[in-house]
C-alpha cells in the first residue's frame, strides 16, 4: 500500500474511535440538563470533524480510485448526521434551560463562550443566557442548521446504492431527523423568517482524544504455529528430509549402541554397526523425532538419554529422519526424482526416446535427399506410389524386427540415463 493509501485506513480507524467514545458518553442515557448537554454537544462536534477530515482525504486523488464509494459515502454522512447532532444538543440547552435563582451563572457563562469562536453580533454569553428572548431565537437557528445537516445525511444515502440497502441506517437517520424538525416545530413562531441570527459552528472538544498505541508483544503469551515442526534452525524449507523410519531396538545389557550429541533434537552419533539400532537401520547422524509416542523435536540430549534409559530391556521404537544432500545430481537433472527411488520409471522411459531419437537421426543423415527435378521420373514415382498401386517386383528382403529393449535391461546401464 502507498503511504497516502495507509494514512486514510489511521484515519478511518481513528474516527472509528472517537465515534465509539462518544457512544459510551452517551450508553448511559443522555440526562437533560445544561453542562451534559454542552459536554455531548462538543463530543459530537468532535466526531463530526474527524469523519469530515477522512472524507476530505479519501477524495484526494492518489486514493480516490482506490476507495469504495460507499466507504467515502458513509463517512460524508457521518460527518453530517454528527454535526447536526451537535446543533440539536445546543438548540435544547439554550430552549429548554433558563437562569434560575441559585443557578452558577458563571461557571453557564463560561461553558456557552467555549462552544464559539464568537458569539453572533450582538449578543454576548451572559445577556444571552438571561434573555430568553434571544436564547430561544439562536436555539431555533441551531435546530434549522440541524436540520440542513440531516437533510444532506439523507440526500448522501439516497446517491449510493449500497448504503440505500442499509436499513437500520436509514431508520437512524430518519429518527434523528424527526426529533429535530419535531423540537422546531413546538417553537416555530411566525416572525421565525424575519430572524436573521446565524448559528455558528461548534468548537469540538473531547474528554478522550484517541490515538495511536503501538502493541506490546512481550505482554501477550502465545503459541507458535509451527511449533510442532520442530527448531526452525533444523526444520526448514531449505533442508531437504527423508521420509521419518521406525527402528525397532532394544538395549542390550544397558547399551544402547549409540551415544547422541546436539541439543533440539539430539542426533545419533558413535553408532555401533553391530548393535541392535544399527540392524534396524539407525544411521549415523540421523535426527530422533519421536521415541514411543513422545514426540523428541524439542528435547535435550539428557532429556532424550532419560527417556532411552527408562526403557530398560523393552522393546524401543523410535522415529528418526535423515538429511538429504541438497547438491544431488539426480535431483538436478530430472524434476522426477523422488527420495528412495534412484531411477525412477520416467527416467527410463526418457532413456528409450533418446535411443529412438538417435537412431533417426543417422537414418536421416544417410538417407540422401531427392531433388525436386527427379520427383517426375518413374523410377521416383514407382518408388512414392500410393498404397494403391500395384506393388512392384522385385527381390524381397526379410523384414528384421528391431527388439525394443526391456526398461529394466537399462537400470544397469548408466550412460543411457543421460
Amino acid at each position: 500500500m502507498s503511504p497516502a493509501m495507509l494514512n486514510v485506513l489511521v484515519r478511518m480507524m481513528l474516527a472509528q474511535a472517537q465515534e465509539s467514545v462518544f457512544e459510551r458518553i452517551c450508553l448511559p442515557g443522555i440526562q437533560n440538563e445544561f453542562f451534559m448537554l454542552v459536554k455531548v454537544a462538543q463530543e459530537a462536534a468532535k466526531v463530526g470533524e474527524v469523519y469530515e477530515q477522512l472524507h476530505t482525504a479519501m477524495s484526494q486523488a492518489p486514493v480516490k480510485e482506490n476507495i469504495p464509494y460507499s466507504w467515502a459515502s458513509l463517512a460524508c454522512v457521518k460527518a453530517h448526521h454528527y454535526g447536526a447532532l451537535a446543533h440539536y444538543f445546543v438548540a435544547t440547552l439554550l430552549i429548554d434551560h433558563q437562569l434560575k435563582p441559585g443557578t452558577d451563572e458563571d461557571h453557564q457563562e463560561k461553558c456557552l463562550s467555549q462552544l464559539y469562536d464568537h458569539m453572533p453580533e450582538g449578543m454576548t454569553p451572559l445577556a444571552t443566557l438571561k434573555n430568553a428572548h434571544q436564547r430561544r431565537q439562536l436555539g431555533k437557528s441551531h435546530l434549522r442548521k440541524a436540520i440542513a445537516h440531516h437533510e444532506e445525511s439523507v440526500r448522501q444515502v439516497s446517491l449510493c446504492k449500497k448504503l440505500r440497502n442499509i436499513e437500520l441506517l436509514q431508520e437512524v437517520l430518519a429518527v434523528a431527523h424527526q426529533r429535530s424538525q419535531l423540537k422546531y416545530t413546538q417553537h416555530q413562531e411566525d416572525d421565525d423568517l424575519l430572524n436573521l441570527i446565524d448559528a455558528a459552528d461548534i468548537i469540538s472538544k473531547t474528554e478522550q482524544e484517541v490515538e495511536i498505541i503501538l502493541p506490546q508483544f512481550s505482554k501477550v503469551t502465545a503459541t507458535d504455529f509451527f511449533q510442532k515442526l520442530g527448531p526452525l534452525s533444523v526444520f526448514s524449507a531449505n533442508k531437504r528430509w527423508t521420509p521419518p523410519r521406525s527402528i525397532h531396538f532394544t538395549a542390550e545389557e544397558g547399551d544402547l549402541g549409540f551415544t547422541l550429541r546436539g541439543n533440539s533434537p539430539v542426533q545419533v552419533h558413535f553408532l555401533d554397526p553391530y548393535s541392535s539400532a544399527a540392524l534396524a537401520g539407525a544411521k549415523e547422524g540421523d535426527y530422533i523425532v519421536s521415541i514411543q509416542t513422545v514426540d523428541c523435536k524439542w528435547l535435550t540430549v539428557s532429556e532424550v538419554m532419560k527417556l532411552l534409559r527408562s526403557f530398560g530391556e523393552d522393546d524401543i521404537e523410535m522415529k528418526v529422519v535423515s538429511l538429504l544432500d541438497p547438491t544431488s545430481s539426480m535431483h538436478n537433472k530430472c524434476a522426477t526424482y523422488s527420495v528412495g527411488m534412484q531411477k525412477t520409471y520416467s527416467m527410463i522411459c526418457l532413456a528409450i526416446d533418446d535411443d529412438d531419437d538417435d537412431k533417426t537421426d543417422k537414418t536421416k543423415k544417410i538417407s540422401k535427399k531427392l531433388s525436386f527435378l527427379s520427383w517426375g521420373t518413374n523410377k521416383n514415382r514407382q518408388k512414392s506410389a500410393s498404397t494403391l498401386c500395384l506393388p512392384s517386383v522385385g527381390v524381397a528382403r526379410p523384414q528384421v524386427k528391431k527388439k525394443l529393449p526391456s526398461p529394466f535391461s537399462l537400470l544397469n546401464n548408466d550412460s543411457s540415463l543421460y
